[in-house]
C-alpha cells in the first residue's frame, strides 16, 4: 500500500507541477517526504497531496523540502578563488561581456557571490539565475541573510556590499540589479545556449544517474566552446569527454571544440 501510495503521488505531482520526482534518489525522497507528510499529519501519500494542491504554504513547504535550500556566499572558498582568479580571467579574455548562468540558485547565495566577484573586478556580465522553487526565488530577490550564510564572504565585499540589521544583512540594490531570477525546471525545460559560465552546485547528488547524464548533456550544450560547468564538491565527472568536456581544474569542465 504504503509503494503504491507514493507512486501515485509522484504521478500526481508530476501532472500538477511537472516536476517529475522519479528523477531524484527515490529511497532519500521518500524518506524526506514521508517525514515531512507526517509532521503535518498526514496519513496517506494521496492526502498529502490534496492538501498540497489546495494550500499554497504547503506546497512551498513541499517544494522546498524536495529542493533542500541550504546555500552559503562563498560556499568552498577555495574552489572560488581558482573560480576567480583562473577561469574567469581567461573566459574575459575571449569575450569581454560574459554569458552566466547559476543554475538551481536556490535562495540566490551563489548568483550573488558570482556577481560580487564580477563588481570587484569591473568584469561586465550578464547574469542570469534559475530555480524550480518560487518560494527560495521570491527569498533570492529580497537579498536578506544570516551571520552563517556569509561566514565565507571576504571582509571587504561583506563591508562595501551588506547592510548588518540587527539580526541580518541585506544585500545592496547594486548586486541585486545585476542578476536575473527566473522560475526553471532542469530536468523539464529547455535551456538558452551561449553561455560562458554555468554554475550548477550541490544539486546533481539529489538525481538519479540518468537524469545526471542527461542534464550533462544538455549542460555542454548550453556551453559556448570553450565555456565552463562548475560544478560540487561531491559531483565530479569521472569520463568528462563522453559529454564533449575536459578538466579545467578540479570541479570545473571547460566545453571543446
Amino acid at each position: 500500500m504504503d509503494d503504491k501510495d507514493f507512486l501515485q503521488f509522484i504521478a500526481n505531482v508530476k501532472r500538477m507541477t511537472g516536476i517529475d520526482l522519479a528523477l531524484y534518489k527515490e529511497a532519500q525522497m521518500k524518506r524526506r517526504l514521508t517525514s515531512l507528510r507526517i509532521k503535518r499529519g498526514y496519513s496517506s501519500f494521496t492526502q498529502y497531496f490534496e492538501a498540497i494542491s489546495k494550500d499554497k504554504e504547503l506546497f512551498y513547504e513541499f517544494l522546498d523540502r524536495m529542493t533542500i535550500n541550504v546555500s552559503e556566499f562563498f560556499r568552498n572558498p577555495g574552489r572560488w578563488e581558482v573560480l576567480e582568479n583562473k577561469i574567469l580571467p581567461r573566459l574575459v579574455r575571449q569575450s569581454p561581456r560574459l554569458k552566466c548562468w547559476s543554475a538551481a540558485c536556490s535562495t540566490g547565495e551563489e548568483p550573488y557571490t558570482l556577481s560580487l566577484i564580477l563588481m570587484r573586478h569591473r568584469w561586465e556580465a550578464s547574469l542570469l539565475a534559475t530555480d524550480i522553487d518560487e518560494g527560495a526565488i521570491a527569498k533570492a530577490k529580497q537579498g536578506v541573510y544570516s551571520d552563517r550564510a556569509l561566514q565565507d564572504c571576504p571582509k571587504d565585499l561583506l563591508t562595501k556590499y551588506f547592510q548588518k540589521d540587527s539580526l541580518s544583512y541585506r544585500i545592496s540594490d547594486e548586486v541585486k540589479n545585476r542578476v536575473t531570477f527566473r522560475k526553471h525546471n532542469l530536468l523539464a525545460d529547455t535551456f538558452e545556449s551561449g553561455f560562458d559560465l554555468i554554475i550548477c552546485r550541490n544539486v546533481m547528488i539529489y538525481f538519479t544517474e540518468e537524469a545526471k547524464h542527461e542534464l550533462y548533456q544538455k549542460f555542454s550544450r548550453a556551453l559556448r566552446p570553450g565555456g565552463v560547468l562548475f560544478v560540487g564538491s561531491t559531483e565530479q565527472i569521472f569520463q568528462p569527454q563522453q559529454y564533449q568536456f575536459e578538466t579545467e581544474d578540479t570541479f570545473f569542465y571547460r566545453k571543446l571544440g
